[in-house]
């Protein structure tokens, strides 16, 4: 398993933006299908996006598409979230997660998690 570090959380204001981060140490960090998930107070952690070992592939929750954009790399083990146009309702915290394989995006699914860093945005 790769071990993950989550940072770039803070406070912004609807409508922002920002970068999360994710550092993975590990020499397996490759192989890796790498998760960003969430978790609002009260509420369950959900599934945001994936991104392949490559890269080649990615794959949104609806609620995030088109405003948040997951990239990957792997020369620097180092996973990304950028969001853009954020609202309210994407206050949460965000975890980081990898996976070998591909297939459902299920928590069950990923093996490694960080330990999350908070987004707060202000309406």
């Amino acid at each position: 398993q790769v071990q993950l570090v989550e940072s770039g959380g803070g406070l912004v204001q609807a409508g922002g933006s920002l970068r999360l981060s994710c550092a993975a140490s590990g020499r397996t960090f490759n192989n890796y299908a790498m998760g960003w998930f969430r978790q609002a107070p009260g509420k369950e952690r959900e599934f945001v996006a994936v991104i392949s070992w490559s890269g080649g592939s990615t794959y949104y929750a609806d609620s995030v598409k088109g405003r948040f954009t997951i990239s990957r790399d792997n020369a620097k083990n180092t996973v990304y979230l950028q969001m853009n146009s954020v609202k309210p309702e994407d206050t949460a915290v965000y975890y980081c997660a990898g996976r070998t394989g591909w297939g459902n995006f299920e928590l069950a699914d990923f093996g490694s998690w960080g330990q999350g860093t908070q987004v707060t945005v202000s309406s």
